[in-house]
């Protein structure tokens, strides 16, 4: 019987960064075929709070790949690339104003909270998906 490794054992820093900008490909297009179905079928602003929702989904994957570039660079024990502190500040800002963005889209758009949700689970889906498709290869 032979033992083989699993693939998240095998996951390379680059492919890790390859998955993460897959999942942000994968939530745009999805975000914004998602919003132009929802406009057509319903109005200007569940597409709006939809596409909110996608931007910010997208956003969130961003900062935590670049999270996750400083971590690895630290546990491999290298130089932490310039601004690790910046980076880290601004991932704890990042809460803040999406949470303003939420809070902005909802007094203003005035649309769907479900559309919302919808768009900011799409990063969730995303990246679930290109793990499913790296353990199935």
């Amino acid at each position: 019987m032979t033992e083989e490794t699993h693939p998240l054992a095998t996951l390379t820093d680059a492919g890790l960064e390859a998955l993460l900008r897959r999942a942000i490909r994968i939530t745009l297009v999805l975000g914004a075929l998602a919003s132009l179905a929802v406009w057509k079928a319903s109005d200007w602003r569940n597409a709006a709070m939809l596409a909110t929702g996608t931007v910010i989904s997208a956003a969130s994957i961003l900062e935590w790949q670049r999270l996750i570039r400083f971590i690895n660079a630290k546990l491999d024990q290298k130089q932490v690339p310039r601004g690790a502190a910046v980076a880290i500040i601004f991932f704890l800002l990042r809460l803040i104003v999406f949470a303003a963005a939420i809070y902005g889209s909802l007094k203003c758009f005035r649309g769907s909270v479900v559309a919302l949700l919808c768009g900011l689970g799409l990063a969730v889906l995303a990246t679930v998906w290109e793990a499913v498709r790296l353990l199935r290869n």
